[in-house]
This record gives structure tokens, sequence and C-alpha cells, in this order.
């Protein structure tokens, strides 16, 4: 519990005044065109004014053919500037440091969404979609890197690079879906090189103080746990990154693999050398009780999704009383217009069976 309300210091010098971060959230609520919205921009103050220690943005895509689903907040283009600006500072006036996650759905990218044939590493008939040529890979971790830079210019303390959940770099980094033969396929090195590249790239070109992120995910999508864990460690060791954010599904679930289980699968990451970046994991953490386990099997700091939208205030809510009981689901639609959620994101929420209690 104590240290939960203990301040972590990043590698670059940064220092965030609690454990908790707002995990990044699909939520549908920006602009067709990628703009900040009035309702994206309540939904993450109210978080920063509730007390998260980092508040970061929904994925934010840095190509507009690589939208992974509607009303999806954009980072792709100047135009997007002042409203990402706006957001920027208002978090930061709630003593919240700002991120931007960026992001790329890569062949999840809806083809009736993006006019066009979602991208893949490599041609998948399954998701319909066609390989990257060599030159737009290059173009891909380029406009990765100038997102970055343009996020900063907006004033946010920070990016996040989404390597998750089977969007385009955790495509590279699947041997399944990666069957390239060039300098960004085959081997580990190669097919962890697009990320590589892309953290490299935001370090040359953003202030040394710019807090640097990845999140990565161990599981589905085509991606083997022993690769996962053995490209964690390669991050970790290169320390180039402030913090890396496992998306776990389940924090306390034993690994699918079957050569994995006995454990949670938490425990393959948190035994990890992680020298001076920090680890945070995701998954289901709803109780002050499972936050704590969490804390207490090693993390430096948590990431609440479904909590944090539940409750806008939850790390207030859990230092005045670490025995409190957040409410239950399926909850009311005005119980998260309250919570501060726009309309787009209550009809989102209600897609999740035995989330939003359904109407009479």
């Amino acid at each position: 519990m104590t240290q939960l309300f203990n301040t972590i210091d990043f590698a670059n010098g940064r220092t965030m005044k609690n454990r908790f971060m707002l995990a990044p959230l699909t939520n549908t609520q920006s602009h067709t065109d990628g703009t900040l919205s009035d309702d994206e921009y309540t939904w993450l103050t109210m978080r920063a004014k509730g007390g998260f220690g980092l508040t970061m943005t929904c994925a934010a895509h840095v190509q507009a053919q690589g939208q992974g689903f509607p009303g999806q907040l954009g980072i792709f283009s100047d135009d997007h500037l002042p409203g990402l600006s706006r957001l920027a500072n208002g978090i930061n006036k709630e003593d919240s440091l700002s991120m931007v996650q960026l992001h790329h759905a890569g062949m999840r990218s809806p083809e009736k969404l993006i006019g066009c044939k979602p991208q893949c590493p490599s041609d998948n008939e399954q998701w319909g979609a066609r390989a990257l040529s060599t030159k737009e890979v290059e173009q891909l971790i380029e406009d990765f890197i100038c997102a970055a830079v343009r996020a900063e210019k907006a004033g946010f303390d920070g990016v996040e690079v989404h390597g998750a959940h089977g969007y385009i770099l955790a495509q590279f980094l699947s041997r399944s879906t990666n069957q390239r033969t060039d300098q960004f396929g085959g081997s580990a090195e190669n097919r962890g090189r697009v990320i590589n590249t892309i953290i490299d790239g935001i370090r040359e070109r953003c202030a040394s103080n710019f807090i640097l992120g990845l999140r990565l995910s161990p599981e589905r999508f085509e991606v083997e746990l022993a690769d996962i864990i053995e490209y964690a460690q390669t991050v970790l060791n290169d320390g180039k990154i402030d913090f890396l954010d496992m998306s776990l599904w389940d924090i306390f679930k034993e690994p699918e693999d079957q050569a994995y289980k006995g454990r949670s699968l938490m425990s393959y990451f948190t035994e990890l050398n992680r020298g001076k970046v920090a680890l945070g994991v995701a998954g289901k953490m709803r109780t002050p009780e499972e936050i704590n386990q969490a804390m207490a099997s090693g993390i430096d700091f948590v990431l609440l999704g479904r909590a944090a939208i539940m409750h806008h205030d939850y790390p207030y809510k859990m230092q005045a009383d670490n025995n409190f009981v957040p409410v239950s689901n399926p909850v009311s639609a005005d119980h998260l217009r309250t919570e501060g959620l726009g309309e787009a994101f209550v009809s989102y929420m209600s897609g999740w069976k035995g989330f939003v209690k359904e109407q009479s």
C-alpha cells in the first residue's frame, strides 16, 4: 500500500508521483479525422484529476492507413497538434505526466475504414493484407518517430510505442506473421529491428528527458511466449526505454504454453534483469487487494484500464481506503457517463459482455 503512493524516478530523470498509470484504452470517441473531441479531453483529464501519476491516451495512429477503429485519436498530421496541445496541457496541469501511445494496426486495420488493403510484414490471406515493401517499412519507422516528435511539440511528457496485441509492430515480432527475407525478417534480431530502430530514432530526435515506454504482450495473435521473453530481455538490456509495459490479459493466470505452466505468466517478466528500466503490468486488476498483490510480486507500477473506467479517481479512493470496494459490473450507462465517458465510449463498452446493464 505505501509503495503505491511513493514516487518513481525514471532513468531519464523524470518523476511520477505515484505508481498508478492509466492504461491506453480503445474508446472510439475522437473525431473522424483523428482530431481530439471534447469527450476525449474530458475522459482523460478526469483521470489526471483523479490521481493517476501518468495519464496515457488511447492508441493514436501514426499513419492514416494504420487506423484500427472508428473514432481513433490521430497523431499522423500537424492538423492534430491543436487538440493534442490542449490535451497535454489539460493533463499536466493536474500534476499528472502526459503520454501518447503510438500505434499502427497493420493487418488489423479494417479495409472499409481505411479505404485500401491493410498492411502487414508479409502477405496475409486471412486478413486480406498485403506485404510492405522495404521502403514502406522504412517509412513506417520514420512515421513512428515523427509522431513522437509531434507529441513532444504538443507538450506531452513522453510516448509509449505499441508493440502488443497483434498490431503492426507485434506482427513484425511474430515468426509466423513475419515471413520477410530482408533485414526486417527471419532472425529474432531482424524481427525486432523495426521497434529497435524506432526507439533509437525517438531517443535521437527527442529531448533526453522525454519519457519513452514500450508495450508488449506475450500471448495471442501468433506470438510465442519464449520469443517475447527473449525480446523483452533484449530491450531491457539495451536500457534505452524508461519503462516496459507488459499487457498480460490477466496478471494472475498461468501461461497458455504447456511448457511454461506451473507459475504465473507475470513471473516470467518480473524475474528478468531490468537494470534501470521500470516494469509495469496490466490485466484484470480491479480491487485494491489485486493491485497490492501485483505490487508485491516485484513490479514497479500498475496500469489500470477497466478499473479506471469504473472510477476516474481510483488512486485517490484507494489512498483514502485501502479496502474500498469498487463498483461491480454490470453498471448503468449513467454511471459511466458520470465517470466521464462520452456516448461513443459508453456504446463501445456496451459491446463488452456483462459490462453495462442492458436497458429494459
